[in-house]
């Protein structure tokens, strides 16, 4: 099942996004700037992958995470380079603070 929801953050709407998967989900919270979400996807390829780091992707990911509220509350274990050289991102930054940032 996917489920698509309006977030408030501080005053600011994001979608989150919950992908029901085989034992696990993906979590995704965006807006038009960029993302955080859960270890269900790879940030080290967007740093990594050199046509993929000219994009500038933002986004950072969060890990042992199983719902959209553990997501804005836990900290980011990897971040893209253009979300700490855009918005000043840090590695350990609470998810709801970055997506602050970025509003």
């Amino acid at each position: 099942m996917i489920t698509v929801n309006p977030l408030e953050v501080e005053g600011i709407i994001f979608t989150a996004v919950k992908v029901e998967l085989p034992k696990t989900n993906l979590l995704v919270i965006s807006n038009d700037v960029g993302y955080i979400m859960c270890a269900a996807l790879d940030v080290d390829f967007f740093n990594e992958n050199e046509k993929l780091r000219k994009r500038e992707v933002i986004a950072g990911r969060a890990e042992g995470v199983r719902t959209i509220d553990e997501l804005l509350n836990a900290p980011l274990a990897k971040i893209t380079d253009a979300s700490k050289e855009a918005y000043g991102w840090e590695e350990g930054m609470i998810g709801k603070d970055a997506l602050v940032k970025i509003s």
